[in-house]
């Protein structure tokens, strides 16, 4: 009996001593996956549109986590950010604008204001701009007078491609390495598409239409004449339309470009008229080059 009365308590405290050693080891346990969650979360950066995070998510890989202000099928001209996206942006470290689109030129203080840790990158510095004369695009103007959809343009995306390298770099110095290794596999994609598209516009139409001006340095970019049917930023007015056709006739334009963003109608009208194509195209699509090549094939004859 002198046994066993001793052996009871023996077992109750080695009992005890396991639970309290197993309590500690899933704290111990919970606090290493906790910790392991927060170095494995990427910090964030924000960019105006998909296409810009197209080429941040290349150069950024694993390192960042890249979100866009615009969503898909919505326009970076005339587009509101919501109160979650405002929430959402204090999460970011970086901001990187594509340079003058309508967007940014609206909400680019405001969000500095609301958010201002933000580090902001212009893209779109060291790019050739074109500056908008009274002559351009139908009277189409953009606020700065200057041409902001510079994505559009394989040139200017090795520009954009090196601006995003560099802030990424300022970010986070002791990844230089792996973002010389991403920019320059970018390079050799954007490289790629260039010679591409160039190949396939050697027998192509020199004249298009387009319902917004979207294409304005692909257009630079390849020696070909963009005519817009927006007039003012507006619908075209019957006279405009009526020298549309005539310009379109002249110069034996037989592609029309329209967007998802934009009433389609009075393209629809023009190409009736004329018996010529009208091709849906996305300029604003995570796929670049996917759609810079789209447009090519769409002129080539």
């Amino acid at each position: 009996m002198g046994k066993h009365y001793h052996t009871i308590p023996i077992l109750c405290y080695c009992r005890s001593l396991t639970c309290v050693s197993l309590i500690l080891f899933a704290i111990h346990l919970l606090t290493a996956c906790d910790t392991q969650r927060q170095v494995s979360e990427e910090p964030t950066l924000t960019v105006t549109l998909e296409p810009l995070r197209y080429f941040a998510e290349a150069i950024a890989g694993d390192k960042f986590k890249v979100i866009s202000m615009v969503p898909k099928g919505s326009s970076p001209e005339t587009y509101d950010p919501t109160p979650q996206q405002l929430v959402g942006l204090d999460k970011s470290i970086a901001y990187l604008r594509i340079g003058h689109i309508g967007f940014e030129q609206a909400w680019m203080n405001k969000l500095i204001t609301h958010a201002p840790h933000l580090k902001v990158f212009d893209t779109s510095e060291g790019i050739d701009f074109i500056h908008e004369t009274a002559h351009d695009h139908g009277d189409h103007h953009h606020e700065g007078g200057i041409e902001p959809h510079v994505w559009n343009s394989a040139r200017n995306a090795s520009v954009i491609t090196a601006n995003i390298y560099a802030a990424l770099c300022e970010l986070d110095s002791p990844n230089e390495a792996y973002y010389q290794h991403r920019r320059d596999s970018m390079l050799e994609v954007i490289a790629q598409t260039d010679c591409k598209v160039r190949k396939m516009l050697q027998q192509a139409d020199s004249t298009f239409l387009i319902y917004h001006p979207a294409l304005s340095y692909f257009a630079r970019d390849y020696g070909l004449k963009q005519i817009c049917i927006e007039e003012g930023g507006k619908e075209p007015s019957p006279a405009h339309l009526k020298e549309l056709i005539e310009t379109c006739k002249r110069d034996n334009a037989r592609v029309i470009f329209v967007q998802q963003e934009f009433d389609t109608r009075n393209a629809r009208l023009i190409a009736d008229e004329l018996g010529i194509a009208v091709v849906p195209i996305n300029p604003l699509s995570y796929e670049w080059q996917t759609e810079m090549i789209n447009v090519a094939k769409a002129l080539a004859k």
